[in-house]
């Protein structure tokens, strides 16, 4: 009850364009202001890009982006948000990481921003996990701005004279980043993008305040922040999912997976004699756990052989862009099976023998 819930800009209206568009506004604006690269941007250089091209920028970097001071200036961080909308296209996947970053609601902090800012859409985040996940059980079609309104007004955490136009603006983000996906209990790309989101932000969130969180206990802080009601409907897919990519993101370096020179130095302590090569294709590749092929992740090319340690297998930018689940079965399952031919091993009933086994006859 100590937390102090805040509109600030959320009641200004932001030109999101076309409702089949999605957020790809805010997509444009991520790729404008970080010029395409992975690497944390000053602020105000991100300002100074976006207003260039005419476009609004502060719901992007209070709202959807993390903050934080170094050396006395205010940066932009390049955390998985970033990467999705830098290395990737636009797709639906995007907007479901977006809004999943706008309920987390982990943006850190710069110079000037009240206390409030840090965490600056908790009403979105309480009404996620109150209202949507616990009384609708994930039925978002009984969202409405009215409702909203009515919970964000009821709470007395909430100090503002009006959530009317915070109420109606945010009803209208969800209807067009279609948070109705949420309700899918399978595991998906964006889920799994979501998670690796939320690490990011929980590390930065904690190196604001001088603190580093042990490796060790990325699967705790994880599991403490409210992530998997956040995330949506839970399943014992996703439970079993969690702790295979939170070894993931632990093997790829957490936080520094962006940096190639920390990859290299990790891989090497590893494998002392690997042998590096210039990459002249940069695309993401993929790992995809053989217990799952559900459990997918882009990750930076460099990361592909600490993913190995991870107990994920690689997959390369081409296939990762084409990639279907059927097929990926399909041809695992041929490869075991002219594994098993290879070492001698066969059948040892018919299949008429199993059918009765299975019969009970």
């Amino acid at each position: 009850m100590s937390e102090i819930w805040k509109p600030g800009s959320f009641t200004k209206n932001f030109s999101w364009g076309p409702a089949e568009n999605g957020l790809l506004q805010l997509y444009d604006i991520i790729r404008l202001g970080f010029a395409g690269e992975m690497i944390d941007v000053e602020r105000s250089i991100f300002r100074q890009r976006v207003a260039d091209s005419g476009r609004a920028d502060y719901i992007p970097i209070n709202f959807f982006l993390f903050n934080k001071t170094k050396n006395g200036k205010d940066f932009l961080v390049a955390d998985e948000l970033v990467f999705q909308a830098i290395m990737a296209p636009h797709t639906a996947n995007f907007d479901r990481l977006a809004l999943f970053a706008l309920n987390f609601s982990y943006v850190g902090r710069w110079t000037g921003a009240e206390s409030t800012q840090r965490r600056p859409a908790l009403w979105a985040y309480h009404y996620i996990a109150e209202r949507v996940a616990t009384d609708f059980k994930w039925n978002t079609d009984r969202i409405n701005a009215d409702d909203i309104q009515a919970f964000i007004e009821g709470n007395e955490r909430y100090r503002a004279k009006s959530a009317r136009k915070v109420s109606t603006n945010l009803k209208y983000l969800y209807s067009i980043g279609r948070l109705e996906a949420f309700s899918d209990p399978r595991v998906q790309r964006w889920w799994v993008d979501a998670l690796f989101l939320a690490l990011d932000r929980l590390i930065e969130d904690q190196a604001l305040d001088g603190h580093d969180i042990p490796e060790e206990r990325y699967g705790s802080v994880l599991a403490a922040s409210g992530f998997a009601t956040l995330s949506g409907k839970g399943s014992l897919e996703k439970k079993l999912a969690t702790p295979h990519l939170v070894s993931l993101f632990r093997a790829c370096g957490g936080r520094a997976r962006f940096s190639e020179a920390h990859v290299r130095e990790r891989i090497e302590l590893k494998i002392p004699e690997v042998e590096w090569f210039a990459a002249n294709d940069n695309r993401p590749e993929g790992a995809v756990h053989p217990s799952n092929p559900r459990i997918l992740k882009s990750i930076p090319r460099a990361c592909a052989m600490l993913a190995r340690y991870a107990g994920f297998d690689i997959i390369n930018a081409d296939e990762l862009e084409r990639f279907e689940i059927e097929e990926f079965v399909r041809s695992h399952t041929r490869s075991a099976l002219d594994r098993l031919r290879e070492r001698g091993i066969v059948p040892t009933m018919s299949v008429e023998d199993l059918m009765r086994l299975t019969r009970g006859k």
